[in-house]
């Protein structure tokens, strides 16, 4: 589920990708089952879903945080799951995560300018303390900070603050490929709009590449090319992001968008919100057939017996569905 058929390689590909957890008693918690998607150099895919859909585990486990239970993550050709010593260090510096929590993420013992230049070190990028400190002062300006900004602690700056500090130190050592795990869900609504026109501003300058987690669909439209729609550990829909907005076909995706309010008084008193009954399986026992089965409300038997496999419906439009046409 690439979707180009031009002769570009992808920055990542993921490939039947599962992570398990085992939770005694011969149980397994399937966090991410069969997951498979490409990003493309400067693109941004929006990973998107309910909280416990597997959305932040998934991205954990595409940059070697957690090891995979089966399939293939590939960073430039390269497996990710098997990189060792310099291969491994040379992957840790192409690839940064911007942490969900600003508050949790951040070393308070830690001044912000040694938060910013510990990986600047680690992967001697600098020489002397001169080019570091310049580094970090020009880092700072880049992300909405002052350069005095350097000599204080975490404790001292707002959440929003913290943020730009935690995409700073992703920056500091220049990386390709950079996963956004809810990096604007710990914020106030105000600052979350300042935030993803920073990390799009970045990307336009730098050229980085992004893997969006969110469960933010109205936000995830704005900097995402492409969104993939995850439940239950699965990605049920899968394409551009304008088509997933005008056009969305899996029932779930329907009902997510139907969600968002419109700021339009008469269209959005026209609108039919589509709510979904019960609640989301658990993912150590998922109900047999579609994971979906028991929410949506097209469902027929077939749903509830087989498994729909991930198939092409339009240009570069995935969707697990059976009763897609």
């Amino acid at each position: 589920m690439c979707g180009r058929s031009i002769n570009e390689e992808p920055v990542l590909q993921v490939s039947h990708l599962k992570k398990y957890f085992p939770m005694g008693k011969k149980q397994v918690l399937k966090a991410v089952d069969d997951v498979s998607f490409c990003i493309y150099k400067g693109k941004t895919l929006g990973l998107v879903g309910e909280s416990g859909c597997g959305k932040t585990t998934c991205g954990r486990t595409c940059t070697g945080l957690y090891s995979r239970s089966g399939g293939e993550v590939l960073f430039k050709g390269q497996d990710v799951h098997k990189l060792r010593g310099k291969e491994r260090k040379a992957f840790t510096k192409s690839v940064q995560t911007i942490f969900q929590d600003p508050y949790a993420s951040l070393d308070p013992r830690m001044k912000v300018g040694e938060i910013i230049s510990e990986g600047m070190r680690i992967h001697n990028m600098v020489e002397g303390k001169k080019e570091e400190q310049d580094r970090v002062q020009e880092l700072l300006r880049q992300v909405g900070l002052q350069a005095e900004h350097a000599n204080r602690y975490i404790h001292e700056f707002s959440g929003g603050q913290r943020q730009r500090i935690g995409i700073a130190r992703a920056l500091a050592i220049k990386p390709e490929f950079i996963v956004c795990d809810e990096p604007i869900s710990a914020l106030d609504v105000s600052i979350q709009a300042q935030i993803v026109n920073l990390l799009q501003k970045m990307q336009e300058r730098l050229g980085l590449t992004y893997l969006f987690v969110a469960h933010d669909l109205s936000m995830v439209r704005h900097i995402s090319d492409q969104v993939a729609v995850m439940y239950l550990g699965k990605i049920v829909e899968l394409t551009s992001s304008d088509e997933l907005y005008n056009h969305p076909v899996h029932p779930y995706t329907q009902a997510l968008l139907s969600a968002i309010p419109i700021p339009d008084p008469d269209v959005e008193s026209s609108r039919k919100r589509i709510v979904l009954k019960g609640d989301v399986p658990s993912p150590i026992s998922p109900p047999a057939g579609c994971r979906f089965q028991g929410r949506c409300r097209f469902a027929c038997d077939r749903c509830r017996q087989e498994e729909p496999p991930m198939r092409q419906v339009g240009t570069d439009h995935y969707v697990a569905c059976h009763l897609v046409e």
